[in-house]
């Protein structure tokens, strides 16, 4: 039963416009308070430096400290975190980052949720001692090496990527791209193929280890603030300690994703309630023929319809993130939500740029931004066509994909 106390901190609790049937009230008080402490470093300190950066490309990468300090990036893991969390209250988090900036919860989502993730499940004690701690604090940033140029949706049986193993070393050869955090973190987490049986393997690399090159992707216009990059790896020499040894084949490395897929279902609804709160206070301040735009029919219904949009996506994430609370979230299950909520996402952002007018392409109203950002979140992590032949596999007991 819900104590006296508790509905007096959930009520002193502002909710999001966004989250129109306060669906984080349902969070327990003491993730609620580092929730408020989250969203409050978001819009005071990030927020304010957040269009320069996606202007020039770079991530504020003073900020992460801001992160580490909040547990942002600890919060996850039993051996960081600074208190028992549920994966409903994960996802808020990721939400109230991207609200403010996309490339804030990608950022998360890589070096915590792909890199932490990984060490955790995967990893030796002894990778875990060395990394956890510093990922978790910020001290470290982390990559994920997966994607290549000519491997994405097809990295189960495409990648090309290798690794010989030559006595008590390994010998990793091949390229990977669109790796986020990639220029600037310590460690990556390099996915590629063993040459003695054809399994895909993992590997930790600090990434001053000679071989690694890491050369920043420019003309990228969706998450901006991200610094992906092409990497080649020549000749990289690394000892037998540094492979994952719960890494032994594909497999292992779906199962990372499966855990990291709703944090970006999670990003897109922050995208989409980021987008929805500057079009609505803009509609409230903007006047035309003598009235604000908001007094407008055809104004309330992009307001009403992206709101509708968001309403839904919050619904299915908490749902998926309650069913990995309790040990039953699928593949598939995961899938879906990203597969609709980065579509709804995309029709949000569009009404709410379509808000503006001549206004909404100009990057001093932000709008542009959310429009930009959502791209990518529809696009990585499973296209949506994937993820959708996922979910197909699932219910027709019949794949349509190798």
């Amino acid at each position: 039963m819900t104590t006296s106390a508790t509905m007096q901190h959930r009520a002193e609790f502002t909710v999001l416009d966004g989250d129109f049937y306060g669906y984080e009230q349902e969070l327990e008080p003491q993730e609620l308070s580092a929730l408020a402490r989250i969203r409050e470093y978001m819009d005071t300190v990030v927020r304010p430096e957040v269009n320069d950066h996606w202007e020039r490309a770079e991530f504020p990468q003073h900020l992460v400290a801001g992160l580490g300090e909040l547990g942002v990036l600890a919060f996850p893991f039993e051996e960081t975190t600074p208190f028992r969390n549920s994966a409903v209250f994960r996802g808020f988090v990721t939400m109230e980052l991207a609200r403010v900036d996309a490339g804030f919860s990608t950022l998360t989502g890589v070096s915590s949720g792909l890199v932490m993730g990984t060490i955790s499940l995967l990893g030796s004690e002894e990778q875990k001692a060395e990394w956890l701690p510093k990922l978790g604090s910020g001290e470290a940033v982390g990559a994920f090496g997966l994607t290549e140029p000519l491997s994405g949706s097809d990295a189960a049986k495409g990648l090309r990527t290798t690794a010989r193993r030559e006595g008590d070393k390994w010998i990793l050869n091949g390229q990977k791209r669109w790796i986020g955090n990639a220029t600037w973190g310590d460690v990556i987490i390099i996915w590629a193929r063993d040459e003695a049986d054809n399994q895909v393997k993992g590997f930790v690399v600090p990434t001053a280890t000679p071989g690694y090159k890491a050369t920043k992707i420019d003309g990228k216009y969706s998450q901006r603030t991200v610094q992906n990059a092409d990497i080649e790896l020549t000749d990289l020499s690394l000892p037998d300690r540094a492979r994952l040894p719960g890494a032994n084949s594909f497999r292992d490395t779906a199962r990372i994703l499966m855990r990291t897929r709703i944090d970006v279902a999670w990003g897109a609804v922050g995208t989409a309630i980021g987008a929805y709160e500057t079009a609505l206070a803009y509609a409230k301040e903007r006047k035309q023929f003598g009235r604000p735009i908001a007094s407008y029919q055809l104004m309330q219904d992009l307001l009403v319809k992206s709101l509708s949009n968001i309403t839904a996506c919050i619904g299915m994430c908490v749902r998926a993130s309650e069913m990995l609370d309790r040990g039953v979230q699928q593949d598939h299950h995961s899938a879906m939500a990203k597969a609709f909520v980065t579509s709804r996402t995309r029709e949000v952002v569009a009404w709410c740029r379509e808000l503006f007018g001549g206004n909404g392409i100009d990057l001093d109203y932000d709008i542009i931004r959310y429009f930009n950002d959502a791209e990518a979140l529809y696009s990585f992590e499973g296209t949506r066509e994937m993820n959708t032949l996922i979910v197909g596999r699932q219910i027709t007991g019949l794949s349509a994909f190798l």
